[in-house]
């Protein structure tokens, strides 16, 4: 991930951009990205810069699955009845997929 708080900081100090793409190890495009976005030096300890990338880039980087994630409580509650394998319930998820 890229160091936003590192290339809004270079920036601050008037940095150009080629310079804080290679000090960072970034694209310029993702400097440029950072710079045009409105938010200034200096920012407050709490902002990370995952808070910042999500700023910059609203849901690009969600959840990269887009399967549903099975309701393991309910997976585990089932398991612990006599006669049911895991086998069994992935049968049975089969089934009800079609």
């Amino acid at each position: 991930m890229a160091n936003y708080r590192e290339i809004l900081r270079l920036h601050s100090l008037g940095t150009s951009q080629r310079s804080i793409a290679q000090q960072v190890q970034s694209s310029r495009d993702t400097v440029k990205s950072a710079k045009a976005a409105g938010i200034s030096w200096p920012l407050g300890d709490d902002v990370t810069n995952e808070m910042i990338q999500e700023f910059l880039f609203p849901g690009k980087y969600a959840l990269a699955c887009p399967y549903t994630q099975p309701d393991f409580p309910e997976i585990h509650k089932e398991l612990a009845k006599k006669g049911v394998t895991l086998t069994l319930l992935w049968e049975e998820y089969c089934v009800c997929k079609q």
